[in-house]
């Protein structure tokens, strides 16, 4: 059946009019929209960075992508790696992992309410929904402090991810589910610094590669913890 343009362009109107509105007056528009402008400022403050220290910036955006595909332990330790203290690479991972629950718990609701399907994210958010609704009845049962102990304690598919999606299907105002997981996640990345620190700094002692194998060792971890996770 063919569609005229004009009503192509109708109805196109009408869908961007819709998440518009979504945008401005729903609470998941206001915390994407303050995602949004969150990672802005984050990038044009990486690009300005880059200007006067391009090698610095380097590092920085490669902590921001293992921190991203590996997970916050993987990030620090890459931190740690580079000679960075505990301020920057702190810092640094609390920015990455506020920005990417502000993004994520949106996308999420948008997804699930058929509001924006994004095919490439489709099955990494089918997978973390499977795993939220693993865990929802045990955190069910101890409420707000059992979201909160589940983003922080570092096993396998725990974290800010599932844990925005278990806050939604627990039915949790989005602003608590938000602050819930980010309070949980910053408990988590304090506990990884002093830890994580602490290994870095005994490794030093046996030569200048030795961070990089704590670093691998976390990757390796993550990516079979991955594969047996879909077997």
């Amino acid at each position: 059946m063919h569609i005229p343009r004009s009503c192509k362009n109708h109805l196109n109107i009408s869908y961007f009019r819709r998440v518009r509105a979504i945008l401005l007056s729903s609470a998941e528009g206001h915390i994407f929209l303050a995602g949004v402008f969150l990672s802005l400022l984050y990038l044009l403050w990486l690009t300005a960075n880059g200007l006067w220290n391009p090698n610095q910036a380097h590092i920085f955006a490669a902590m921001t992508v293992t921190h991203i595909v590996f997970g916050r332990a993987a990030g620090m330790s890459f931190g740690y790696a580079m000679g960075f203290g505990h301020y920057i690479v702190v810092s640094m991972n609390l920015l990455i992992e506020t920005i990417q629950v502000l993004l994520f718990y949106p996308l999420f609701v948008f997804s699930w309410r058929k509001l924006l399907i994004i095919n490439r994210l489709k099955n990494m958010m089918d997978h973390i929904h499977h795993a939220a609704e693993t865990h929802r009845d045990v955190i069910h049962r101890y409420g707000l402090l059992g979201l909160f102990v589940f983003v922080w304690i570092p096993f396998w598919m725990t974290g800010s991810a599932v844990g925005c999606v278990i806050g939604f299907l627990l039915n949790l105002r989005p602003w608590l589910t938000i602050g819930v997981v980010l309070g949980g996640a910053y408990m988590a990345i304090i506990s990884w610094a002093f830890l994580l620190q602490k290994l870095h700094q005994r490794a030093a002692e046996f030569g200048p590669y030795a961070s990089i194998g704590i670093l691998s060792m976390i990757i390796v971890l993550v990516l079979a913890g991955h594969f047996l996770y879909k077997k």
